[in-house]
């Protein structure tokens, strides 16, 4: 479970000098996660191919992509704080060879229960991954600016998800043996970001070696994190619906049978996802929830209107919209935590950060995969989606609350200023 301290235990602290950050580094963690993400996006567009070839009823696909969460949250949990002690560099090293051997299992899967398999060693993976390159890019950012390592993880993730799916689309259209090649190629760049881990240097000043510890976020950094957490569940959770779902909407708004449409939707949600917190005028972490999820209720209530009325454009733009919201949320939410987080601790609230993001990816998919075979995908999102958007709103009006606090905490005399307005106080 996720413990929650008043207390800091004697853990080693975090590298503080911005003269050791690396620009090399910063970029190798961004890479680490945008792969990591891209990774996890690829086989959507082919599990259509799967269940045709091994007769794999809906239920059972969405179990297979149950596995994957639940690997990612089994490594957050024993695993999320390793880096802090151990190091950046050797645990990003253990998560990217792990996927490495995800991705031969892929590539050899013979069955359904290869598929099992390939998922969970991808999920512990990923989970063992993402929260050591999470704490690495706030370490990394050679200003230590917590805003602009959040936007790159939130660009990361975002484009990660959208080449991921719409290269698993492309490939799985033209490629010779796609179930294979399209494998391959992520176990490439797995290889090639492995190499470049030898020439960064280490985030973590003094480390003690392999130490095993629970999630944690300390007391006194419980508002700004909830207000995250809030923030990546409402975008975390629409990216995992809509991948569940957009393998079965998008051919039938499309009229199509091509894989492509499924790849082309995945990407315009997550390029619009990236581009957002890039193009939106810059605003503290609590506004930036606020707007994103605000948008993201919209462009969740209209993507619900497209597929009843079976119109392919209002789903491409409805898509679009849900992205920008949804960057907007994820970006406000990382660089909230991530200015919050204490050094010596960084990868452990980032640990407890993606258990939330990921229990909200999981939850929605896997219930809407059991919920289709009743109600079909476009019944299915827009029972889901109703229960996105109402929390989506919620989260919006906390957050402009947040904001308007923390900027009367910061123009009253003597009132606590850029940390607290940049956290959303606390």
């Amino acid at each position: 479970m996720i413990s929650v301290k008043d207390t800091t235990s004697p853990a080693p602290r975090a590298t503080g000098s911005p003269a050791t950050g690396s620009r090399a580094m910063f970029a190798l963690a961004a890479a680490v996660v945008g792969l990591c993400l891209a990774a996890s996006a690829l086989p959507s567009p082919m599990y259509g191919v799967y269940a045709a070839r091994w007769h794999i009823p809906a239920s059972t696909v969405t179990l297979i992509y149950a596995a994957y969460c639940f690997g990612v949250l089994a490594a957050l949990l024993l695993l999320g704080r390793v880096s802090d002690s151990w190091g950046r560099r050797p645990v990003i090293a253990a998560g990217l060879a792990g996927l490495l051997v995800a991705m031969v299992m892929f590539m050899y899967a013979s069955g359904v229960a290869w598929l099992f398999a390939a998922r969970a060693v991808q999920g512990v993976a990923t989970g063992v991954a993402i929260s050591a390159a999470g704490a690495a890019l706030l370490e990394a950012q050679p200003r230590r600016d917590a805003a602009r390592a959040g936007l790159t993880n939130a660009g990361a993730s975002a484009l990660g998800v959208g080449a991921g799916g719409l290269l698993g689309a492309v490939l799985l259209r033209f490629a010779p043996v796609p179930l294979v090649v399209s494998f391959a190629v992520l176990a490439v760049l797995v290889v090639l970001l492995l190499g470049g881990l030898l020439l960064v240097p280490e985030t973590v000043s003094a480390r003690t070696g392999f130490r095993v510890a629970p999630p944690g976020v300390p007391r006194a950094i419980l508002a700004p994190f909830a207000l995250a957490g809030l923030g990546i569940t409402c975008s975390w959770s629409v990216m995992g619906l809509y991948l569940g779902l957009v393998g079965t909407l998008a051919p039938d708004l499309m009229h199509t049978r091509s894989v492509l449409a499924a790849g082309w939707a995945i990407f315009a949600m997550g390029g619009a996802c990236a581009a957002a917190p890039l193009i939106t005028p810059k605003a503290g972490p609590p506004m930036q929830i606020a707007r994103g999820t605000a948008l993201l209720a919209v462009g969740v209530a209209l993507i619900a209107w497209a597929s009843s009325i079976a119109s392919a454009p209002l789903f491409i733009a409805a898509s679009v919209l849900t992205g920008w919201g949804g960057g907007l949320a994820m970006s406000g939410a990382l660089g909230g935590v991530g200015a919050a987080a204490p050094a010596d601790r960084r990868a452990q609230v980032m640990a407890a950060f993606y258990i939330v993001a990921y229990a909200a990816i999981s939850v929605p998919a896997i219930g809407a995969g059991f919920t289709v075979r009743h109600l079909g995908a476009a019944g299915a999102f827009q029972v889901f989606g109703a229960g996105i958007a109402v929390v989506s709103l919620g989260t919006a009006a906390l957050a402009l609350t947040r904001h308007r606090a923390a900027g009367r905490a910061g123009a009253a005399p003597g009132g606590r200023r850029s940390e607290e307005a940049l956290t959303g106080g606390g």
